[in-house]
Formats: structure tokens, sequence, C-alpha cells
């Protein structure tokens, strides 16, 4: 790269874009630049800072090793960004490490060529670093997004078409939202392949396009190595017929520099006519790396718009809530989204939420997941001795798992998640495999009213106790907050759950039986009992953090449902109208851009 086209790159940088023409000069004059290939480490955590690197073109991964020696990885730098401005500045030892995640071309600026220039130009350069470090320490980034392209390597593992036509259908969903190129295979040998020309190609496209799809062989050509070299994301593609164990290819590809430090998911393709798919938990196995195994139906728009999303950062996840009879209302929301265009990609629930959001995931419509809800809550539960809970649970238990088609959780073509509070380990566990009953009814068993689900010898019960909408569980699973400078999704939450009052007159001093039962036949003030109680006991937890569920959410919607008891289920279809009504309102002002422009 000649000083030209170094010139040019850190024009188009918002931090080094903000020099005078001569001044950019000065520095590109103090700047050693140089060719380094993906998976090449910069610099190690604990070593000497002797100089800062800008990225020129390429990507870098800064990363660090955990205490257990589990690979971390945070920040991605792009052309017109740089690191190690603070160890250069204040003299401290590195922080973390630094790998080319694609073949890139960096400058380094050294102690001699940083002091050279602040002698030449104290005040301006002196104001450059100190901006350079603000932006490191705030993790902002300093290039535009639109600068930049995502570029997903789309690798069979297989021989057959799948892994082609995916990457047809991909490129036509992602054109229909922004600027995706595809490029495939070359056709030419390995032995032959140009792989300059190849290069040129491929920084054609990243400085053009918003997404970039690279189609590899299922072998380990030269295209495929270098399609792995020059992507962020690699996107393994099978059949699930064959064993679920990494073959020759794929361990041959783990040995291509860089490999571990590119975002990878493993999409299983099955036939258009599959009720439900394979579980893909075994496909995990020896496969650490991999953030998602997803599978998806050949022909069906629906899961490859789905998959798009997921890996461009536009993903939408709907978090359901609990509330009793008033969780119906999260039908009418989830009728106002469908009708408003809004996809929901993923599905997360508490209590009546998860009840809701498993018949959702199992892929049954609205009116049917009406009817089934309510004819599982008319079974009702019986009361057993109360040594361990006032139910007995075995109704309910045997209801769910009619309702579950003994599906399991992760094998779903909607991802799915319930939430229930551990008591044991007094936290929320997340429940996203496994029996799907099972984490329906763990998430539906109030403490005291139904026993504790017994999960590895822990004890589950229903999460409002710490989390009535488990919005932070959904984050999670749309992308970690380092990755929201590219867009982690949006959170949409639906929370039901309403703090009514309780309490008594100020002059009654005890909760006497006789005085429940009086003032429930009287037309006087009642006093709570003890579903009231345990209620509001198990959800004091959610009540409290309903700031926190909100601050986390995208777009948070509160259903006018405070008229209806938590036992009305006679009147569903009221609550359903009350929350298609109130949703189709909110939805109206929302800004249909965190939607990805739909």
């Amino acid at each position: 790269m000649n000083p030209s086209e170094v010139h040019e790159v850190l024009r188009l940088s918002k931090l080094f874009g903000a020099l005078s023409d001569a001044d950019r000069q000065a520095l590109v004059g103090q700047l050693r630049v140089r060719r380094v290939q993906a998976g090449h480490q910069l610099y190690a955590e604990g070593a000497s800072a002797d100089g800062l690197f800008i990225v020129l073109s390429g990507r870098l991964r800064v990363s660090r090793h955990g205490r257990g020696g589990d690979l971390l990885l945070y920040n991605e730098l792009c052309p017109g960004e740089c690191t190690g401005v603070a160890g250069l500045m204040l003299g401290q030892p590195r922080t973390a490490d630094l790998f080319a995640l694609r073949d890139a071309v960096v400058a380094e600026l050294n102690q001699e060529g940083y002091e050279h220039l602040l002698r030449g130009n104290p005040l301006v350069f002196s104001r450059l670093f100190a901006q350079a470090l603000h932006h490191y320490l705030r993790h902002i980034q300093q290039l535009d997004e639109g600068q930049r392209a995502q570029t997903i390597a789309i690798v069979p593992l297989q021989a057959g078409p799948e892994a082609h036509r995916l990457a047809l259908h991909l490129h036509e969903v992602l054109s229909a939202q922004g600027r995706c190129a595809l490029l495939e295979p070359s056709g030419e040998a390995s032995s032959e392949l140009d792989v300059a020309q190849a290069m040129l190609r491929i920084d054609q496209h990243d400085r053009q396009t918003e997404v970039l799809l690279i189609h590899a062989e299922p072998s380990a050509s030269a295209w495929t190595r270098l399609a792995l070299r020059q992507a962020d994301q690699i996107l393994f593609v099978a059949t699930p017929g064959p064993s679920p164990l990494p073959g020759p290819l794929e361990r041959r590809l783990r040995e291509e520099p860089g490999f571990d430090f590119k975002r990878q998911h493993l999409v299983l393709v099955h036939p258009e006519d599959s009720p439900l798919p394979q579980s893909p938990r075994p496909w995990r196995q020896d496969r650490s790396r991999l953030e998602r195994v997803l599978p998806i139906r050949a022909g069906h728009p629906q899961d490859t718009g789905r998959l798009a999303r997921l890996l461009t950062g536009r993903a939408v996840g709907v978090v359901l809530g609990g509330g009793g009879a008033r969780g119906f209302a999260h039908l009418g929301v989830l009728r106002a989204l469908q009708e408003a265009g809004i996809p929901i990609d993923l599905v997360g629930g508490n209590s009546m939420g998860a009840l809701i959001g498993s018949q959702w995931a199992l892929g049954y419509g609205l009116d049917e997941i009406q009817a089934r809800v309510l004819a599982f809550a008319a079974n009702g539960e019986r009361p057993t001795l109360p040594v361990v809970s006032l139910l007995s649970g075995r109704r309910m238990e045997q209801g769910l798992r009619r309702l579950c088609d003994n599906a399991q959780v992760d094998g779903l073509w909607t991802p799915f998640f319930t939430a229930a509070c551990n008591l044991s380990r007094a936290a929320t566990t997340v429940l996203d495999h496994g029996p799907l009953w099972r984490a329906v009814l763990a998430s539906n068993s109030p403490a005291g009213l139904l026993p504790p689900v017994l999960y590895d010898g822990e004890l589950l019960v229903d999460g409002a106790i710490l989390d009535n909408v488990p919005v932070e569980a959904m984050r999670q699973r749309l992308g970690t907050p380092l990755e929201r400078r590219r867009g982690n999704g949006t959170v949409i939450a639906i929370d039901v759950d309403v703090q009514e009052p309780l309490e008594a007159p100020v002059d009654k001093t005890h909760l006497r039986p006789m005085d429940k039962l009086r003032s429930t036949l009287s037309r006087g003030q009642s006093l709570p009992g003890i579903g009231d109680i345990l209620y509001r006991a198990g959800h004091l937890g959610g009540l409290m953090q309903r700031s926190k569920t909100v601050s986390l959410s995208d777009f948070y919607l509160e259903p006018p449902v405070s008229a209806y008891s938590l036992m009305a289920y006679k009147r569903a279809d009221e609550i359903v109208a009350c929350g298609y009504e109130y949703a189709v309102k909110a939805i109206a002002a929302w800004d249909r851009l965190a939607f990805g422009g739909r």
C-alpha cells in the first residue's frame, strides 16, 4: 500500500479525518506499513507497549484468555481504527492480545515517531491522541458503519446443493435489506488460484456492500481457505442425516490461521416437510467455538429470513411475561406484530408467557393457541398433603406433556427459552434445552402452590420471584453488548404483571381465616388470602426490577389488563382484544428503522 492509499484510508476515518491534509501527511510519514496474514499475532497481553497500530485494510481482533484458559473475544477493529494508544501515551503494558482476523495491512506508529509528531505540532497531535484515548476508554468506534461490510463465508461440510441454495436465498433476502454481494468459487484449481486477484475482488466488494457472502467449496481448497481468512463469520452448512461429529474437512479448516477468532455458526438444512428439527445438541460436540446451531427447512423463506437477521444483528426477540389469565393479552400483541409485518425470530417467556410462547414456537396459530391454553387451564389441579406444596401438580404435568408434543426446547424452528427461579442457587435459570414440557412447567410452578421441578438435583420454581420478563436472557441470545456497535437485534418486552394493592384495614391487627371468608362474601374491602400473598411474594423480584426490564428493552409494552383478575380465563376473548387494541396504537408510534428498515 503506497503513501497516497494510506492517506486516503486515514482521510475517511472519523478520528484521523479531522486532521488537515498537511498534518495527515506528516502522520503518514512516520508510519511503518506492513501486511499480516489472518491469525498473525501483533502483540500479546502483558508485553511492553512500543507503538500503536492503525488498520488500513482487513480486520484485527482484540482478545484475552480467561482464568480457565477459555478464549474471550472483544473489539473488532476495521480500516481507519487504531489500538495501542493507551500504552503509547501512558507507557502501560498491553492489556490484551491483538490478532489479524483477516489478511490485513496495518500501519505502526512507534514511540520515536509519536514524539516526532508532538515536537512538530504539539497542539494538534496531543489533541488527536487524547481523543483516540478517549475513544478507547469509551469503546466508541471511529469508522462509520456504512463504510464496512460484514463478510460471511458459507462453508458446506458435505457435498450437495444445500449450501449453494442457501447462499442464493440469503443473497436474495439480504439484497432486499441493503447492498449485498455473493462471490462464488472461482472455478480455478487450487494450484492455479490467483490469490492476489481474488483478494482484489473481495476488497472491491468489501468497500461497496454492506454484507459480502463468499460461497466456499466442500473441500479445503485454496478458495475455501481464502474465504475463511477474509471472513468475519463462518456459516457451516450440513444436513442432519450424517454423523454430527466434525469430519476431515472441518478438522483441516481448524488449522487455518485465525480460525478461532471468527464467529462461527452451523446451519442444519432439513427437508421441506420436516415437522420438527433434529436436536442440535449432538452437533455441538467438539465445536466449542460455535455460537449457534440453527435448524432451517428447505423451501421455507421465513427460516432463511430469520437466519439472515440473526447473522446481521437485525433479529427480533419477543419476551412474554407472566400474569395468569392476563397473559392472554400476549396473543393480541402477537397478532398486532404479525399485521405490522414485524418478524419474530426468538421467543422467551416466564409463567403464562412461557406457556403461550411454547405454543407459538411449536407453530400453532393464535386462535389455536388460545383454545389449547383454555382447554389446559380447564383441567384444574388437585390439592395434596401440604408437605411440599398445596397442590399436587400432576394434572398440570400431564397437560403440558400433551400440549408440548414431546418436543425438545432446542428442537424448534423458532429459538425459544423459558426462565425459572433456581431456589438451590438463588438465581435465574434459563431453560433452552431438554423436554419442552419440563421447561414450561418449571416456569409455571409458583413456590408453595406447586412442587418445585427438579433439574439436575436443583429446585426450580416460577421465574417471577427474580425475573418475570426475562429480557436480559434475550439480550444475551441476540448478541453481547460489545457487539452493539453493529446492532444486536431488537427486544420487545410484553409485561402483563399488575401491581395491585395488597393491604388490610388499619384497624386490623391479625389476618384470620374467618375474617377473610367474611370479606369475600361481603361487598366491603376484601382481605388478602393465601393466593394473593403467595402471588405477591412470588412476583416481588420482578416488580422491583421493572425499571431494568424497561431499560434493557428496545420496546416495552404494558397492556392495560388491571381490570382482569389472575383467574379470569372465561374473559380470554376480552383480554386478547385489550392486548391487540393497545399494541396496534403502540406499534404505530414506533420507529420502524429499529427493525432494519422494515
